[in-house]
């Protein structure tokens, strides 16, 4: 007798099969493509900055180290990355096509295309051989990945023994009245925000429920070791709001 239950996850507050959620993600981010980048800066206020020099500061880029750049987008960190290491190399890959597009064009701006390759892939299934890359960095991605274990399993595949994982992610406020005031604030504001400068509500309302799906730094902290990571640990970023989670392939 076979079993056709469909495994089901979460799309922000609604449950969905497993299979479809890929999909509607990468429908979230076709759509808001033009405006993603002007979106970050409005929504955090030109804060998603810092936090991502941040996430620098403790990486620490070197010349010669290879970099993977999951959910990579436009190339915010790949463009850190490179700008702090003149000598090292990277890979941006993301499911949504249109974002890689106005990253290539950013980065020929910039003269960076010699050093950066642009491709199109799922985070779960990453299509790197083993052992390819020094650093793993996924910036505000991997709560839209369906399965995060798989997609960590993939980082400790495609990493160098020694290499790293980096990443950066919104997280929960230690405190319980400052979490209502940020809560408030993102379903109340930044769909409308969405709505004015995207001309699409849903996709940040997406967003928004996304967040609060996202496990606390300790679980998540748990499930990086679970993949195979040493020396795990996690930095607070804006007291919670956004945390930096770091792990190694000894």
């Amino acid at each position: 007798m076979t079993d056709d239950t469909a495994r089901t996850t979460h799309f922000g507050f609604q449950t969905v099969e497993e299979d479809a959620k890929a999909g509607m993600v990468h429908g979230v981010f076709s759509r808001v493509a033009s405006k993603y980048d002007v979106m970050n800066d409005v929504m955090s206020g030109g804060v998603h900055r810092v936090w991502k020099d941040a996430m620098m500061d403790w990486l620490a880029p070197r010349d010669g180290q290879r970099l993977l750049d999951v959910a990579g987008g436009t190339g915010d960190i790949a463009f850190r990355f490179l700008k702090r290491a003149p000598g090292a190399a990277a890979v941006v890959l993301d499911l949504t096509e249109s974002l890689l597009i106005a990253g290539r064009q950013r980065a020929e701006a910039e003269a960076l295309n010699d050093r950066l390759d642009w491709i199109v892939g799922d985070a779960m299934a990453l299509p790197f051989a083993d052992n390819s890359f020094d650093r793993y960095t996924i910036s505000f991605g991997i709560r839209n990945v369906t399965r995060i274990g798989d997609a960590l399993a993939e980082a400790w595949r495609v990493l160098r023994p020694g290499g790293r994982l980096m990443v950066l992610e919104f997280s929960q406020l230690p405190n319980p009245m400052m979490q209502w005031a940020y809560d408030r604030y993102s379903f109340n504001v930044i769909p409308v925000m969405g709505k004015i400068v995207a001309g699409d509500r849903d996709s940040y309302q997406y967003l928004v429920e996304s967040i609060r799906k996202f496990p606390d730094q300790e679980a998540f902290a748990a499930m990086i070791r679970a993949a195979g990571f040493e020396q795990v640990k996690y930095r607070n970023l804006t007291m919670g709001v956004a945390a930096l989670h770091s792990g190694w392939k000894i």
